[in-house]
């Protein structure tokens, strides 16, 4: 799984057909890409880590404040082209990326864990063409890839 997590004072999605259109105010829009071999675990662990993880500033303008301390929202779109190996040539492989049937319930799965903190959470439409606008913040964009060899 790779998340790409921007701090946003505002960020939204629409999708042309069928009609759908959501935004948030004041905390991530999160891009999340889900890797062949991904799972719940998975999915759990980097549900608390995204709320846990402390980059919002506090009274020093320090980061130091989670997105439950500052309350919040999530703008979470699915991105499988996050999984893409350029390494040979210049058309990127997606063969890391994971089917549709295993990736849209383990986006799902983030997006209920984050829901059960507290986190409002708004969703984009799993395999539509979006389009995605944001209002980065700082800017602070992190990416979120779990390391399994420490």
């Amino acid at each position: 799984m790779i998340a790409v997590i921007q701090r946003v004072t505002s960020a939204s999605v629409s999708v042309s057909e069928p009609h759908y259109k959501s935004n948030i105010q004041h905390g991530f829009c999160i891009l999340l890409g889900v890797e062949d071999g991904d799972d719940e675990t998975e999915a759990n662990w980097f549900a608390k880590k995204i709320s846990t993880m402390r980059i919002f500033p506090d009274a020093e303008g320090k980061m130091n404040l989670s997105i439950l301390d500052v309350t919040g929202e999530i703008l979470l779109i699915s991105q499988f082209t996050l999984a893409a190996n350029c390494s040979q040539g210049n058309r990127p492989s997606f063969v890391r990326a994971a089917s549709p049937e295993l990736a849209e319930p383990l986006y799902e799965r983030v997006g209920e864990q984050l829901e059960k903190t507290g986190i409002v959470v708004t969703y984009g439409v799993f395999g539509a063409d979006m389009k995605v606008e944001i209002s980065n913040d700082g800017p602070v964009t992190i990416i979120l890839k779990r390391d399994y060899t420490t």
